[in-house]
């Protein structure tokens, strides 16, 4: 039978600002809140070391989430590292009126930074229906634990790794449980009662922050709804420094028009290979593209219409797996690489190669992936931030192996053994888009085979499902060929709450108004007969 997570807090510890404690008062479904701010929060709420925390606002706020209007406490607050150079872990909760007794936590992007949108739907969350807070959950997630800068671009400022506390906050995500932890005390005070479930949704590193409480803290939610996880960054960051060093090669980086290129040359060959020509790649596995068809006479650059032999090197290293001839201690020996039609379609560049070829300074214009590896280099690695990013090589790291290997502990989040959350009644849902431009779905593929040959599929299938949807691309960004919206937070709840796991689901098209079936991995959907913007036409295929 599955018990609830949150364990109720000595009532000696919890008291309103009334003086009296909790267990006496009423639960309610309407929060107390101007009297939480400015309240402490003890460090023996929290599981991993603290120094307390502080509210540093409450107030009564009204939002127009999913076209209706909330009613619900806002409330910020500081939660303090023990290391007094670290920075501290900035939170915000939104205590609704009208509480439905459950509460999800929102995972960040990138290297975090700053606390995501509580008024935000779930990753590939549908357009028809509402977002959690309209639904009256309480809603809360933190900055990982340090502060974005003003001048760097969004979710891109990796200065916060010259410290190890907020290195580990973000990283191995103790800021999650420190965050979870504090928002369990300030919901007791809120209602005087506790939550009768607990979810997590988050996509990129907040999938990636999804698996881990996953891991790590199996009794602290219910359900997780992990979508496009960087789970294994460390492999992934070294990966990016590859392509990086390939793409500054003088010649090798294709500019936009060569990727719009690649991109309209993949669809026009592997379109139609699913039964029907709509600009979705189904099956992708099935697309055996090779960009040697686009070379230029000579393999020289002779324009628009071709690649050059570089250029070719470049986008193939893009889509081949990168394997490293050393070992590092979470135990990773590479990374899949890319579908070709992914990080090529210009209608994202920035999520791709970008319009610019990475260089020292590493321009703006870059690719987000490169923009990422040099924050890493300068300030995970070598702790320098006037380090060259193109000055260290992935595959021949030297004096940077050691450091290398204990960032992968620490980076890497590939605990394969689910059990615990299983047998507790846990619940996981893995999303990912097909045509992602920076995390590859072939890794969150490897991850759940890996679950699959670790626990078995009787086991798997009990706690786990995972989708792979054509099309999609990272976080739904500028105009997908495929805008996933799908309500994975209703499948997630009748499955936690009811025990009814997911029949048959279908996810909507929202840029096109069109439906697919929603197949699970390793199967796609492939077009039978009737109309092709109906999922009934199709069917789930091996």
């Amino acid at each position: 039978m599955r018990t609830s997570r949150w364990t109720a807090v000595p009532a000696a510890l919890v008291l309103l600002a009334t003086g009296f404690p909790v267990a006496t008062a009423a639960p309610s479904s309407t929060p107390v809140c101007a009297p939480l701010a400015g309240m402490q929060i003890p460090a023996s709420v929290m599981s991993l070391p603290t120094s307390g925390g502080h509210v540093t606002s409450a107030a009564d706020t009204t939002s127009v989430v999913s076209g209706e209007t909330v009613e619900y406490c806002r409330v910020d607050a500081d939660i303090f590292p023990v290391d007094p150079a670290a920075p501290a872990i900035k939170m915000r909760v939104a205590l609704p009126a009208g509480w439905n007794r459950k509460a999800i936590m929102f995972g960040g992007g990138g290297y975090n930074g700053t606390i995501p949108d509580l008024t935000a739907n779930v990753p590939f969350g549908p357009a028809d229906q509402p977002a959690p807070l309209a639904r009256r959950y309480v809603t809360f997630a933190s900055d990982s634990g340090h502060q974005q800068g003003p001048a760097a671009p969004p979710s891109l400022d990796g200065s916060f790794g010259v410290n190890d506390e907020a290195l580990r906050n973000f990283a191995a995500g103790d800021a999650l449980k420190k965050t979870h932890d504090a928002t369990r005390y300030l919901i007791r005070q809120a209602y005087r009662t506790k939550p009768a479930e607990v979810y997590f949704a988050g996509g990129s590193t907040g999938g990636r922050e999804a698996l881990i409480v996953a891991q790590r803290w199996p009794e602290a939610f219910d359900g997780v709804i992990s979508a496009y996880p960087a789970w294994n960054n460390l492999a992934e960051v070294l990966y990016l420094g590859h392509l990086t060093q390939i793409l500054s090669r003088p010649g090798a980086f294709p500019g936009p028009d060569k990727q719009t290129l690649l991109y309209t040359s993949v669809i026009a060959e592997c379109d139609g290979l699913d039964g029907v020509a709509d600009g979705v790649v189904s099956n992708p596995g099935g697309c055996h593209f090779d960009p040697r068809t686009l070379r230029c006479p000579d393999g020289a650059d002779t324009g628009a219409t071709c690649l050059s032999d570089a250029q070719i090197a470049a986008v193939t290293a893009m889509s081949t797996r990168l394997e490293w001839p050393y070992r590092i201690a979470s135990g990773e020996t590479g990374y899949p690489g890319f579908p070709f039609l992914s990080g090529a379609d210009m209608r994202t560049p920035f999520l791709g190669f970008g319009t610019a070829a990475p260089a020292n300074p590493m321009p703006l214009t870059s690719g987000y992936g490169m923009q990422y590896w040099d924050q890493w280099v300068k300030y995970f690695l070598t702790r320098d931030p006037g380090h060259d990013p193109l000055a260290v090589d992935p595959r021949d790291p030297g004096p940077w192996l050691d450091r290398i290997s204990r960032l992968s502990e620490i980076q890497d989040r590939n605990d394969v053994d689910l059990r615990r959350f299983a047998a507790r009644g846990g619940k996981l849902i893995l999303l990912h888009g097909a045509a992602d431009e920076l995390v590859s779905d072939r890794s969150t593929s490897d991850y759940y085979r890996r679950v699959r040959a670790e626990l078995g599929p009787r086991t798997t299938d009990g706690f786990l499902r995972y989708y792979v949807v054509p099309g999609a691309n990272h976080a739904n960004a500028g105009a997908p060929a495929f805008a996933a919206g799908w309500d994975s937070l209703s499948t997630l709840e009748r499955w936690v709450e009811k025990g009814q796991s997911p029949v048959d689901p279908v996810v909507t098209d929202t840029r096109h108004q069109r439906t697919r079936p929603l197949c699970e991995y390793p199967e796609w959907p492939r077009y039978r007969a009737g109309d092709p913007d109906r999922a009934s036409s199709f069917a789930c295929t091996p």
